[in-house]
Order: structure tokens, then sequence, then C-alpha cells
């Protein structure tokens, strides 16, 4: 007893003394929603496959939804098939997932399958077959080993499945739809009458088999032999119950009442614009994924629609932004979010919105002002409790309506668009094209009287709040496109490139300097900054500077989804939006005083140390320091000169480094150990005694 106390003792001090320098991130309850890939039903279970977050599941109807995603090594779920209690999901580069225990764990299951691009599930008694980028795939055995069944499939992108009694079909992506009639080993087209072969969803209603195009929904009644037109709508999935067939098409959920012969449009609450991409059928329930909104529920047949997205957390953050001790978020699909708990709960802010794609935000005071994509500048003056368009009295129809950037300085507000820069000198009641025309601009920012504009053809800077514009690209060393992201302190200007990382002028923007040491990762996305620390986003994760971009370090710790696009200080905390995961959030003091305590190990010069031991028998540890990320080679060589080994080769980071040399194989005597790191190299001499 008195063992196990110690240990127990021993276990708390040891929490107790946890080196908050090993922090992590945390995700915040939201915002919800995002892109739902595929939806099924198991029992009295519900599952989504999101784009990027993996699988959620609900047990009370849609009411709530919680994550299940242990040993789910890939996130993008596109695909369902549920086969007794088995459970397989499939994925985006990641081969086929199976639970058997209602999606509590999973195990990957894709030996033979090689991580495939997985498109589409169905199982037939003991088989299971996978359409995927490679043609259809076979399983006998509960999906441990896979082999393709492609014979006279023509077209091996295979998008949808559907299978009755003994015949397999297969749509595709170019090749129409193809019928094997024993377990795949053969396949023949079908297509008499299918005038558009590009296949989106295959399924069932009664006898009648139904092929959904890009442009058409055709029918066939004889196994695929022949087809005919029966709704001229393009769709994206389709889904039966009972003597309703539904079809889920650009913004909207198009129905029949008679297996295809009549349609209607029935539903009332699809207003945001958002593709529906997936259907599942659960009693009287209809749910409908869509492509950037969420899960909705119907059941009455369609005729109505609830959003059902609590705990849902899969969506893209394309814009962040304080608020006093607020926090909005906008997202791409799902609206405007607000915050006023530090993300613990999400509310969405989109009354008077005409669609749900918030590419830009910006505030002036209590002016809150939004750009959302292909209707322009929507301002809140109520912490986006309400919203009005600032575009309704523009004359000039040339101003673009497709905002990707705002910035606001006074009661001037920009707007950089898919045309150049516009700007408002009155809060935004009025707007006029400035003198930046003809030019994608993705990044903005101001400062008293200046304004810079990172766009496609360069960087332009404005020296009379937008009026008139120069070119400001010297130092950029050729590199005149992409720009993503800018950000002003103090009398530096950071801008993040898309391709070339990231650039600093001291100098308003007259000379720019690339300043990239430890950024391993691009596009630059995003900039915030607190005091003299400078944090970057990336696509893959977000980095540190404490010195003005000199070095930079990477803080992603505990950060699952390492696609970043948009950061804000708030506080003491920096917040991170991700694409499909929603806002995550992490204390600046743990990121501060990390990167702190490494730069305090960096080395101040290359170096390579003498081997120890040395003499050695038979192995020697060899060990170098690198100032600086570093292309690094390292190689031993013997008297005459020639390379016995490699030990190092391959871009190393900053710090000290080591490697053992075990020469158990090699003769004694003097060898010779050569390092090349950048510009750098080295040797020493290495005795060898047995």
């Amino acid at each position: 007893m008195k063992g196990i106390f110690r240990v127990f003792l021993l276990v708390l001090i040891a929490l107790m003394n946890v080196n908050p320098l090993f922090a992590q991130w945390v995700q915040t309850n939201g915002p919800y929603g995002g892109s739902i890939n595929c939806l099924a039903v198991s029992d009295s279970n519900l599952y989504a496959g999101t784009q990027g977050s993996g699988v959620f599941l609900s047990t009370n109807n849609g009411g709530s939804w919680s994550p299940v995603n242990s040993g789910l090594t890939n996130g993008y779920v596109s695909a369902f098939c549920v086969s007794g209690n088995n459970i397989y999901a499939g994925t985006n580069g990641g081969g086929v997932f199976l639970s058997t225990n209602s999606g509590t764990s999973w195990t990957q299951t894709d030996s033979g399958l090689a991580k495939n691009y997985v498109y589409a599930l169905a199982s037939s008694g003991a088989n299971m077959f996978a359409g995927t980028y490679s043609g259809v795939f076979l399983s006998t055995n509960n999906g441990e080993s896979w082999v393709p069944v492609n014979s006279g499939l023509t077209d091996t992108v295979v998008w949808s499945l559907a299978i009755s009694g003994t015949n397999i079909f297969a749509g595709t992506w170019g090749g129409g739809v193809f019928l094997s009639t024993n377990n795949g080993a053969n396949w023949n087209p079908v297509n008499s009458g299918l005038k558009n072969l590009y296949v989106q969803a295959l399924a069932f209603a009664g006898t009648n088999l139904f092929a959904a195009t890009e442009d058409s929904v055709f029918y066939s009644t004889d196994n695929g032999a022949n087809w005919n037109i029966v709704l001229e709508f393009g769709s994206f999935c389709i889904a039966a119950s009972g003597e309703n067939l539904y079809a889920g098409a650009q913004s909207t959920i198009i129905r029949s009442t008679d297996e295809g012969a009549r349609w209607s449009y029935p539903n009332f609450g699809f207003a945001n614009g958002n593709n529906v991409v997936s259907l599942a059928v659960k009693g009287l329930s209809l749910f409908a994924g869509t492509d950037g909104d969420g899960i909705f529920l119907s059941t009455d047949d369609g005729t109505s629609w609830t959003a059902v997205d609590s705990g849902l957390i899969n969506t893209d953050i394309f814009a962040l932004l304080p608020d006093g001790q607020n926090l909005i978020a906008g997202t791409n699909g799902s609206g405007i979010f607000l915050s006023t708990d530090d993300g613990a709960n999400w509310s969405p802010v989109n009354s008077g919105l005409p669609n749900n794609f918030a590419d830009a935000l910006a505030l002036n005071g209590t002016n809150l002002y939004a750009g959302i994509e292909s209707a322009g500048v929507f301002l809140s003056t109520n912490n986006g409790t309400s919203w009005v368009s600032t575009y309704s009295e523009i004359e000039d129809t040339t101003l673009d309506t497709y905002v990707h950037a705002l910035a606001s300085n006074g009661t001037n507000v920009y707007a950089g668009t898919s045309s150049g820069v516009l700007f408002s000198t009155n809060n935004g009641a009025s707007w006029v094209a400035s003198g930046l025309r003809s030019n994608y601009v993705f990044a903005l920012a101001a400062d008293d009287s200046d304004v810079f504009a990172g766009t496609m053809k360069g960087m332009f800077r404005s020296t009379d709040s937008g009026v008139n514009w120069t070119s400001d690209s010297a130092g950029f060393n050729g590199y005149s496109h992409g720009f993503g992201s800018l950000i002003i302190s103090g009398s530096n200007i950071f801008a993040g490139t898309w391709t070339k990382g990231v650039f600093l002028s001291s100098d308003n923007g007259v000379s720019w300097k690339p300043v990239n040491t430890g950024l391993t990762s691009g596009p630059i996305s995003a900039f915030a900054i607190r005091g003299a620390n400078l944090f970057a986003a990336t696509d893959n994760g977000i980095f540190l500077s404490t010195d003005n971009g000199t070095n930079w370090n990477a803080v992603s710790l505990g950060l699952a989804n390492v696609y970043v696009n948009s950061l804000v200080v708030r506080d003491t905390e920096l917040y991170a939006g991700t694409s499909g995961s929603g806002v995550w959030r992490r204390p600046l003091s743990e990121m501060i005083d990390a990167v702190k305590e490494l730069s305090k190990n960096i080395p101040s010069h290359f170096s390579l140390s003498q081997n120890y031991p040395n003499p050695f028998n038979p192995s020697t540890v060899i060990s170098y320091q690198l100032p600086v990320n570093s292309q690094v080679t390292l190689k031993v060589y013997d008297v005459l000169g020639r390379e016995v080994t490699t030990l190092v080769n391959g871009r190393l980071t900053t710090g000290t480094h080591s490697v053992t040399f075990d020469a158990a194989a090699l003769p004694s005597g003097v060898y010779f150990c050569r390092i090349q790191a950048g510009t750098y190299t080295a040797t020493k001499k290495l005795l060898l005694l047995k």
C-alpha cells in the first residue's frame, strides 16, 4: 500500500511541476457548421463525415454532435458504409477506416488500397466495394485487405456506387455508368441515353436506378441498359424514402413524390447559397449536409428545414476580429459568429446578410464591416446583431462586389476587391474607385494617410488615403504577385506572400527585404502582433518571431489542424482560425516564453566538434551546431579519400545535433568526418582502434 501511495505521490509531484512551456493549443467550441461530405445512419446513431475534422456522431437525431475520431488519421471523410455492426469511412488520401464500436475508435483497413482517395463505399453480403481515384477495389474480409477489380472499367475515377442484388453499378467521372454482375470481375458500360457521363451519385428508388450528373438527373428501369432524363437540373446526391425521392443540388433540394416523374422545390431553409452534397434518411427525418453551412433537418418531407449543428465544429475561418470583450469570426459558408466568452460559446449573427461567405472583417469605432462574397461590404453598428449593405447606393456598376480584404483608418474604409481598391470617406455610406484598378487585391493595411495593398501584381502604396497609388516592389527580388497578408507595427511593415515567405520594410515601403530564417512553410495567410512579438499563420501551423522577423520558431504544439487562415490577439490569448476545425486559442505567454527559452540555446555560429570518444571502438558520437536552419551533409572518408558512409543528408533545424558513427564493419585506422552546411565546411580526424 505504501508503494502505491509513493507512486501516486511521485506522479502528483511530476504533474505539479510540468513545464508550462509545453502547454498546447486548445480548440474553442465553434464556430459550428462547415462542409459535410457524407451522412450515414446506423440504428439510432447518425454520422457526419466532414472536410477536415473527421467524423461526428449524433445520438439525438442531430440535436447535438460529438467528434469520434480516435485512430482516424485522415480528417477528410468522403464516404460511409454501414454493414451490420461495422461502420466504414472512406477518406481522401487515407484509404478506408473501420469502426466496430459506433465510432468510438477506428482502425485503418487499407492493405492493398494504398491509402487511396476513396469517393464511394458499398457492401453486398460479405463483399465490400470501394470506389476510388484508381478504380474499384473489393474486400471479402471486412476491409482487412483489398484487391482491384477493374477489368473493362475504362474510366477509373469512380465517384459513386450502387448495388441491387447481383448487379453492381459504378458511376465514373467522365466515363458514365458501368455494370458488373460478377462482383467486379468484369465491367461493361451502360450509357445508352446518358447524355452526361460525369456521374456524381447513384441511387435506387424501388427498382428504378437514378443517376445524378453535372446538369441533369437520369433514370433507368432496365438496370442501366437505357436512360432517360427526369430532371434537367444538376445534382450532387440522391436519396429515397418510401415513395419520395430527393436530389441535393445547388442551393436547394428538389423532391419527387412519384419516383421521379414530377419534381418540386419544397424547401425554404436553404437561402445561404450552399450546395447540398449529402443526404440521409432516418425514420421520418431527412438530413441534408451542405458544402459550407453544416447540416439541416426536415421532418415534413423537405418542406421546411432547421439547422442542427450544435457541436459540429468543422468551419473554415477566413477572418477573426476582437471587438472589446467580444470575438468575431467570419466563415466560409456558415456566416459570421460572435463569442462573448473567449470562444466557450458562439452564436451566428447573420441577420441581413445575403449569403454566408464572410471573407474579411474590419472594425472602426463602433462600426463593424464585413466583406461578403459577391455582395460587397456590409455594416453593423450593434456587434453583428443586424447588417445593412453599404453598396446599395453605388451607381458605378464597374465597382467590384467581391471583397477579399478590408482596412479602416479614421472615417476612411478601404476594400480590396477582384478589380482593385475601393474607398469610402464616410464610414461606408458611399464608395468610389481608387487609382488602383484592374488588380486582384488580397491584403490591405492602413496607417495615418498611408495605405498599402498587396496584389497579384505586386505591392502598392498610397500616401493620400487611397486616391492615388504607386508601385512599392523594390527589394522583392522579382517577386511581384501573391501577397496574402499585411501588418503595420510602428515603423515596420510586414508583407506575407504566397510563395516567398515574409518581407519587411522599415522605410515606409520604399524598400523591402526577406525575413524568413526558420520559417519553413508558406503561404503566409495572416499576421498578428503584440508588442515585439509577431505571429505568422501558414498552411503548416503558426510561427513566432520576437526580433522583427529575423528569426522564426514554430509554436503549433497541439494544433491538430495546421491549415491556419486567420490570427488575432485578444487580451492575453492568440486565436487562430483554421481550415475545417473552427477557432483555436493559446496563451501568448506560453509561446513567447518557450521561444525565449529556445533562443538561449541557439548556437551563435556553425561548428563541428571532435568526436567522442576518440580513439573509439567500434562507435563514436559526432556533434555539430547550426545557428540557422540548414541543408546538411555529414560524410566519413578513409585516408585515400574514398567515401565510407553518409551519416546525415537533409535539411535540419537550428540547434545542436549529434549522430552516432558505427564502425564495427571497418578495419582499424584513420578516418575523416566532413560536414557541409550551407557554405560552411569543416573536417575532423577520427581514430578507430580495435
